[in-house]
């Protein structure tokens, strides 16, 4: 009798969602991304409410995945694997108890990072690709939440997006020692603290000998869509040895951006040694140097960017202390390419499948 009680539960369970389908389908022909991500967290949230039809008993999965197929030969995502997937999804965003109720089509609903629309924006425009990439490398509710957020402001590929995890971009988000809290007002200050990372990652700079600061510019700049891309949304390149006429002497900033969010001017100075306090220094001469040349009336103040080879977290903090203009500091990381030695003992790809090859045709004998 339960088994039986456990099917008519089942067809039923299986009506509504064929219907919960076919509205999706209706609404945008079930190609537009938003009503696709909706159906699939409608619908992750339908198999979750009957867990008691699937637990200890996998084969509902495969029936339910079968069925509609038969209902919906021609579309794809119903898939075993895809439909636990679903399920997964809604359960990690769902399940948390940072999670809220909204009462648009009775679906729960992400918690926002900035405001509950905008992350519900973002959610649902989300590919599903990229929720599957988020789900199999994320664990963490928030940080789940920041990658969205990430891909949706810089329209990241699914490429991006896998690289910015493998690099540890939500690690290094707003961890840079700045005095931003005491010198910019209030959002302001936590846009630009969220702005800088720590550190910075310039692997895509493959170097072979110790670098001076005028090559390390140059590269970066020959390199410019990568470094861009390191230093996030909002950044818009004005030159590199910047040159500032003061007195009868010139100066030059090593590199000079607009940020098109924070309205206002950055100066990027590079520094290939551990930081010393007199650096903080002489950018501060560079930001009021720059707010009194260059920066129109609209312009927030120019902030100051110091990366260096290492840094001491006291002695950052002592050196700006009492520096009245805004300034951040960050290390940043290099990637060193192998001694010829080295290279010579690693084998090459062509070495490594002739070598595989005879691993396996041994095995075969």
């Amino acid at each position: 009798m339960a088994i039986k009680n456990q099917e008519i539960s089942y067809l039923a369970f299986l009506k509504e969602v064929k219907s919960l389908i076919r509205e999706g389908h209706q609404k945008a022909a079930f190609s537009l991304n938003a009503t696709l991500v909706k159906t699939y967290w409608n619908l992750g949230q339908r198999i979750a409410q009957k867990q008691s039809l699937f637990e200890g008993r996998n084969n509902y999965i495969d029936t339910l995945a079968r069925d509609l197929k038969k209902e919906f030969p021609l579309m794809t995502g119903f898939s075993k694997r895809n439909l636990f997937d679903i399920r997964r999804i809604y359960l990690f965003y769902a399940s948390l108890e940072n999670s809220s109720i909204i009462t648009n089509d009775s679906v729960r609903q992400p918690v926002a990072l900035n405001t509950q629309e905008q992350n519900l924006a973002h959610f649902f425009s989300l590919p599903w690709g990229h929720h599957l990439v988020i789900l199999n490398k994320i664990k963490d509710f928030q940080e789940a939440l920041f990658y969205i957020d990430q891909c949706i402001q810089n329209a990241w590929s699914r490429s991006n997006l896998t690289l910015q995890i493998e690099q540890k971009l939500y690690q290094r988000s707003g961890k840079a020692i700045s005095n931003f809290h005491i010198t910019l007002p209030g959002e302001q200050g936590q846009m630009a603290e969220q702005m800088l990372k720590d550190p910075y990652n310039f692997s895509f700079l493959t170097l072979e000998k110790p670098i001076q600061e005028l090559e390390l510019e140059k590269l970066l700049v020959q390199h410019i869509t990568y470094f861009l891309l390191e230093l996030g949304k909002g950044f818009a390149f004005m030159g590199r040895q910047f040159k500032l006429a003061i007195g009868e002497k010139a100066y030059y900033l090593d590199l000079l951006f607009y940020h098109t969010q924070l309205n206002c001017y950055i100066v990027i100075e590079l520094k290939t040694v551990a930081f010393e306090p007199e650096f903080a220094g002489k950018l501060n001469f560079y930001l009021s140097a720059v707010d009194s040349l260059i920066k129109k009336e609209s312009d927030q103040p120019t902030i100051g960017i110091l990366l260096c080879k290492s840094k001491d977290k006291i002695e950052v903090e002592f050196a700006l202390r009492d520096i009245n203009k805004p300034i951040g500091v960050s290390d940043f990381i290099l990637s060193e390419a192998l001694p010829n030695e080295l290279k010579n003992n690693i084998p090459t790809v062509e070495e490594f499948e002739n070598e595989l090859n005879k691993i396996i045709e041994t095995k075969n004998a």
